[in-house]
């Protein structure tokens, strides 16, 4: 059995070893010289920045990658529990530092509102009926049919997934600040916390099962671990070659043409890249009536624009993972999401490696990304116009907690939603691919077997279950049930 894996993000990656165990003949297909896709990583001056994923849960999916082959993950990679998860800092300055000490989170909830540990405690309670029905029993399940669909409807309604996460943690927590930062975690798959299904609460309990982990040499070396496995499983790897077209008999994929004109036949084709970009852009048929109203309602996610940059002074007083919030929060989103446009009152994510791991730059430095939500290019933002307004703007407001940052970095540069669309061919340069609304969701989505043709798959952020690295690597854990 021949089958080609097109795109070397976490999902292609994952699908090409599961193929390997079941010992069909793989060839995974990346456009880059270099593999990782979201997770490639770029290196600058004795500075090493991850490119996208920087935030490690669920490790036993990761470990089970290695499991198949009967290795023990620890040989190719080390991953590290934080004791600080985030540090969430407010417009006035006031800081929370979220972790999986609960002592330490009902210290700080009752300093803000007294009232709302209980009420904490009951969502997180909550959130642990959602995972359980949402991660554990069908996370890695098919929703290619719609009577399957249809039976979780029940359950689903019992879990309250027609409610927004934000809606839900208001429904247990007063505290503005509080639900702010306990609502948060759609913006970490894409999804706006006011209109993501609250099914996606359950990455509140995802966090406190198997705490939140760093990869010792970045993200980029569980690539490198998992790439040393491929080679060493006798899985084919092409790099620096793009896929233009997939190639069909009687809605039977039958091979890839490679940018050089190159054909390679296969059984099974599984696309790690963004399903609606696949669907426009490398197969020249006529969808049906459904289909294509189907492509045409997706909303896509946000964009991001990603500035990376070194400093010669150490900052000590920055956690590995900090949340800065704006003053406004529904509206900031409003304008990313709905009104697409470009809001000076900024919401970011901090990444310093180097907190916990001082190799990722020169002796005496620290390396840094933050990432901001910015609207996708459904906005017609010239970002070659805004990319330099939007890096000073970032820098502006990171000066607050890191003085004198403007004069102390050495090393920067920066990446747009143009980039998305660009290099890893998302539709719109959405950072995540299509939002998870319930009418986005599970059979709603892009489906793991296609939909139109046989003997073709997706896995990775645009299909079921979604986004994040347990969501990529559990779409893989899909088409184990479905080849």
């Amino acid at each position: 059995m021949d089958s080609i894996v097109i795109g070397s993000g976490f999902g292609g990656i994952a699908s090409a070893l599961r193929l390997r165990a079941k010992n069909h003949n793989v060839t995974l297909i990346e456009k880059h010289d270099d593999l990782g896709g979201r997770a490639r990583v770029f290196k600058k001056n004795g500075f090493t920045f991850d490119a996208g994923p920087t935030v490690i849960t669920a490790p036993y999916l990761i470990n089970e990658l290695f499991e198949l082959f009967n290795k023990n993950s620890q040989s190719y990679i080390k991953l590290k529990p934080l004791n600080i998860w985030y540090r969430f800092i407010f417009e006035d300055g006031s800081k929370f530092d979220y972790s999986g000490n609960e002592e330490n989170m009902k210290e700080q909830i009752e300093k803000i509102n007294k009232d709302d540990f209980i009420g904490y405690e009951k969502l997180v309670n909550f959130t642990k009926k959602i995972f359980d029905k949402g991660f554990t029993e069908l996370s890695d399940v098919p929703f290619d049919k719609p009577l399957f669909m249809f039976k979780q409807i029940p359950s689903l309604l019992k879990l309250k997934s027609y409610k927004s996460v934000y809606s839900l943690v208001s429904s247990y927590i007063k505290d503005d600040k509080l639900r702010r930062l306990l609502s948060m975690h759609p913006l970490l798959v894409g999804g706006n916390p006011f209109t993501t299904t609250s099914i996606y609460g359950l990455i509140l309990y995802l966090e406190k099962k198997w705490g939140i982990h760093y990869s010792m040499g970045g993200t980029g070396q569980i690539i490198n671990g998992l790439e040393k496995l491929m080679i060493e499983e006798n899985i084919k790897i092409i790099k620096g070659k793009e896929v233009k077209k997939l190639i069909s008999i009687n809605k039977k994929i039958t091979s890839v043409e490679l940018e050089d004109g190159t054909q390679l036949k296969a059984n099974n084709v599984v696309c790690n890249a963004d399903p609606p970009a696949v669907y426009s852009n490398l197969i020249n048929e006529k969808f049906n009536t459904i289909f294509k109203w189907k492509m045409k309602r997706m909303e896509y996610s946000m964009g991001l624009f990603v500035y990376y940059f070194g400093t010669k002074k150490k900052y000590e007083n920055i956690e590995h993972h900090t949340i800065k919030f704006g003053e406004k929060y529904e509206e900031h989103l409003n304008d990313i999401f709905n009104n697409k446009v470009l809001n000076k009152d900024i919401s970011y994510y901090l990444h310093r490696p180097t907190a916990t791991d001082e190799a990722m730059a020169p002796k005496g430095n620290d390396c840094f990304y933050v990432l901001v939500p910015v609207p996708n290019n459904q906005s017609g933002i010239n970002w070659k116009e805004k990319g330099d307004e939007m890096k000073n703007l970032v820098i502006d407001k990171m000066q607050d907690l890191m003085p004198d940052l403007r004069e102390n970095i050495i090393e920067d540069f920066y990446l747009t939603p143009d980039y998305f669309e660009r290099e890893l061919n998302t539709k719109f340069g959405s950072g995540f691919s299509i939002q998870p609304k319930f009418t986005q969701s599970a059979y709603f989505r892009f489906h793991n077997k296609s939909e139109i043709y046989d003997g073709l798959y997706f896995v990775g952020a645009g299909t079921h279950p979604g986004a994040g690295v347990p969501g990529v690597l559990s779409s893989a854990k899909v088409l184990d049930k479905i080849i």
